[in-house]
């Protein structure tokens, strides 16, 4: 197959069923894996790239996928969890590591081939827990806590079998346990030496305006894939704990406006990430799975009822977690991309490693025959050890497929019965306090909808706290509103302060978190202008809410003039069209139905007959 045919199938299907995932609301990488695995029946992107091609781009991939989820990592955000997230990225993979390289043995690996298994898995990846996150949107505490382990602990994890792979295949030339230490040592002193330099650079040419805006985004990607490449020169693996302690870098300077390259560097991530699986499992085939199907069933049971569970009690072991937080934490370790592409890496390294030892061997033959002996048997044992890594591919693919269902299929109830999540968000978020808010949100909330009433100052909040609503006293537009507070159960957000601009910044804002389908904002006073050089540019506009939408004003003086915000049940015999020829000046705020409550506006559908109106009289 061409190649230029090959990729153009692999990003299409990589975007296609991403698409189809989300409509569904099922795990995207069960798709990408089980339509990659299918392809691969039919051409192997090593038929088609080549080994050494396929790999760098993985390489450069997975490492663009680290530093894009570093840049989300601000310290700010965890003021409260810093203990539990360095034992998350310690405690837990030491735990992980040593009880996945005992169970590999029990089940019949060798030790060095289960303890290389065991450093790959300790990984768990932000490609597989943040589209769960995305999808589930937990308290703030259990989404930062799982999106910091999955980002730090992925390179730690890849550099962790480099460490391993060296003892391994060097151990039988009496170096073994130094070189794999030394590994390790050069990979965060080469990680420093990049990426702290170079964060350094880059902050002050930012600070400085030096680059035009519009080459933000291709200039952090090149220097991400130049201090990538560097590192892995210098040291093997090293570029992903480079690449991702610059983005923790960058992320935590201040006067730094990284929203536009978070946003590219996004896009590609989706698109890395879809093709990556898909081209992944194509390496795979059925007779692999067969194989080791039971050894892997085995495998998958024993992480995810003993090892992840023993590792997350222990590491969070008297810390500030709630039981409810460590029990969701103990049931999400999906394990992602970085784990099925370090796997295939040292599958294929385990047998260059034999050749080369026999290489050597046969240099040695003539100069030290006793030497060469030795140098023989080990290169024996390494084409073993490699026959028998080669069922860690198939094996790493079960287990990828396995916990992403388990965890992204099963996670959301267990949330929902901790409270931690829902799993059909449905509530709504007022960004201001006047009667008639607090009114609708007493409407919503008998109608068993959640509701988030946000006021600057707590004296405007004071009607609501005393009707027992949600509230947060905070400037909608501020750091904490937008990056910290806490939306769980949230799904709407409409703006409605006496500011339009405002609004209109702050649907802006909350559009990245709860989609633009699901922001709206009171109808803006010059709405209805149709002047270009007067009214606001369409880009700039969001959805009016209500039907009619009226402005901040007219609602004001509506609600004085009534002073009711009431439910209108709709039947077969009292629909909606009867509503309106009864109560034609009466607003429409939300149309609650049995699944969803919607914001009521001029495009939406109408309302049948078992819907409630919530209407401003």
């Amino acid at each position: 197959m061409d190649p230029a045919v090959y990729l153009a199938l692999a990003v299409g299907l990589a975007v296609t069923l991403q698409v189809l995932a989300a409509l569904l609301k099922v795990p995207s990488l069960l798709l990408l894996l089980v339509a990659g695995f299918g392809l691969g029946q039919v051409v192997t992107p090593d038929e088609v790239l080549g080994r050494d091609m396929l790999f760098a781009g993985v390489t450069l991939a997975v490492g663009l996928i680290l530093f894009e989820g570093a840049l989300t990592l601000q310290r700010r955000t965890v003021r409260d969890l810093g203990t539990p997230i360095s034992r998350l990225c310690t405690v837990t993979v030491a735990v992980s590591w040593l009880l996945t390289t005992l169970v590999g043995v029990a089940l019949g690996l060798d030790l060095r081939v289960a303890a290389l298994l065991g450093a790959i898995l300790v990984v768990t990846g932000p490609t597989v827990i943040n589209p769960i996150l995305r999808t589930l949107r937990p308290t703030r505490r259990v989404s930062q806590l799982l999106r910091w382990e999955s980002i730090i602990v992925d390179p730690i994890g890849a550099i962790l079998a480099v460490g391993v792979y060296q003892v391994v295949t060097t151990i039988g030339d009496r170096q073994g346990i130094g070189t794999g230490l030394l590994t390790l040592t050069l990979s965060i002193a080469v990680a420093a030496a990049f990426s702290l330099p170079v964060g350094w650079a880059l902050t002050h040419i930012l600070r400085r305006h030096l680059i035009p805006d519009y080459l933000h985004g291709v200039v952090m990607l090149s220097v991400t894939v130049a201090a990538l490449v560097a590192s892995n020169l210098l040291v093997e693996e090293s570029g992903l704990l480079t690449v991702t302690v610059l983005g923790v870098y960058l992320a935590n300077q201040e006067g730094l406006h990284l929203e536009p390259v978070t946003e590219f560097m996004e896009h590609l991530q989706i698109l890395f990430v879809g093709a990556l699986f898909i081209m992944l499992a194509g390496r795979v085939t059925p007779g692999q799975v067969l194989d080791v199907a039971p050894l892997a069933g085995w495998f998958v049971l024993a992480l995810v009822l003993v090892i992840r569970p023993v590792s997350i009690q222990l590491s969070l072991w008297r810390t500030k977690t709630a039981k409810s937080e460590r029990t969701l934490m103990t049931f999400m370790a999906p394990r992602g991309i970085v784990a099925a592409a370090v796997t295939s890496i040292f599958a294929e390294e385990f047998h260059h490693a034999a050749e080369q030892t026999i290489d050597r061997a046969a240099e040695l033959r003539a100069e030290d025959p006793q030497a060469a002996e030795r140098v023989e048997r080990f290169a024996v044992t390494l084409a073993n050890l490699a026959d028998e890594a080669d069922t860690m591919v198939p094996l790493v693919f079960i287990v990828i497929v396995a916990t992403v269902a388990i965890y992204g299929l099963g996670v959301g109830r267990l949330a929902e019965r901790l409270s931690l999540a829902t799993t059909a968000p449905r509530g709504v978020m007022f960004s201001s306090a006047p009667p008639w808010v607090v009114a609708t949100a007493e409407v919503l909330r008998d109608l068993d909808v959640p509701t988030l009433v946000v006021a600057r100052r707590g004296f405007d909040l004071a009607r609501a706290r005393n009707a027992g609503l949600r509230t947060e006293a905070a400037d909608v537009l501020s750091e904490y509103a937008v990056e910290e507070m806490d939306l769980s159960g949230i799904k709407t957000f409409v703006a409605t302060s006496p500011d339009d601009d405002t609004n209109t910044i702050a649907c802006s804002s909350y559009a990245r978190d709860l989609g633009r389908a699901n922001t709206f904002q009171v109808s803006r006073r010059d709405h209805h202008d149709g002047d270009d050089r007067t009214g606001r540019a369409g880009q700039l506009v969001t959805r009016a809410a209500f039907d009619p939408a009226l402005t901040y004003e007219e609602l004001e003086s509506k609600w004085r003039t009534e002073r009711d915000v009431a439910t209108v049940a709709l039947t077969e015999e009292y629909s909606y069209e009867d509503f309106r020829e009864q109560h034609p000046d009466d607003v429409v705020l939300f149309v609650h139905r049995a699944n969803e409550t919607g914001v009521a506006h001029a495009e939406m559908a109408e309302a049948a007959a078992g819907d409630v109106l919530v209407v401003m009289r």
